[in-house]
């Protein structure tokens, strides 16, 4: 009996289970002047050459990876293991050189930052973490960003929320979503995993129309 009910949970499980979102060509996505927003693509076994990053920047993870690090200064090299759509900071740094250690390439979404920050605090009484704390969870916040994880089951909803800030949107998975503001007004929004795009404040409710959860890591910008 607890057999057939684990291979029932696992079937379940990967029903609903997102894709691998497809490894792509390295390109600038877009840059304004807040932001540029490129991906990046990691080839199995390769070593870079010594470069420096001058922005912060925030790393989203697009497929699994290692990488070994060496550093021009001499500081002892380090390894770096991830996961496919783990979220981290990445502070200025001087001259060093990565290397691929997996098997598969993979992509990194980077958002370089081109100003300080303003250390802002988000007060609305709609702020998403507030409204919706079971579907937005935070993953870390600084002076110059916020970033959350948004993510909605199949054919969920999330109720009336306000964003604030500027934002950079990068999608985990497919998106098909019913935004409707205050108003009455609707819309429709449809990306690929993989894209990233910017966006204003605004105000919504958002409809997932998939019969998949929806997710997208939201890069919130203290301007």
């Amino acid at each position: 009996m607890y057999k057939l009910c684990f291979a029932l949970i696992f079937l379940l499980a990967r029903e609903v289970a997102a894709p691998a979102i497809s490894v792509l060509p390295p390109m600038t996505i877009f840059e304004n002047d807040q932001v540029r927003v490129i991906r990046t693509l990691e080839e199995p076994h390769v070593k870079g050459k010594f470069h420096e990053h001058q922005m912060n920047r925030v790393m989203i993870y697009l497929q699994p990876g290692k990488q070994r690090f060496e550093y021009q200064d001499g500081r002892k090299p380090v390894i770096s293991e991830h996961e496919a759509g783990q979220v981290s900071w990445s502070a200025a740094e001087g001259m060093h050189l990565p290397e691929c250690l997996t098997d598969e390439p993979f992509n990194i979404v980077e958002v370089e930052l081109k100003r300080p920050g303003t250390g802002k605090k988000i007060a609305s009484s709609l702020d998403p973490l507030k409204i919706d704390p079971k579907d937005y969870k935070l993953e870390f916040e600084n002076d110059q960003v916020r970033v959350f994880r948004n993510r909605i089951g199949p054919n969920g909803t999330v109720p009336m929320h306000e964003h604030t800030l500027n934002r950079v949107n990068v999608f985990l998975t497919d998106q098909n979503v019913r935004s409707t503001e205050p108003n009455g007004k609707t819309a429709i929004a449809q990306h690929k995993a993989g894209e990233a795009i910017w966006s204003s404040p605004v105000t919504h409710m958002e409809q997932n129309l998939n019969d998949r959860p929806f997710e997208v890591i939201t890069v919130e910008i203290k301007e």
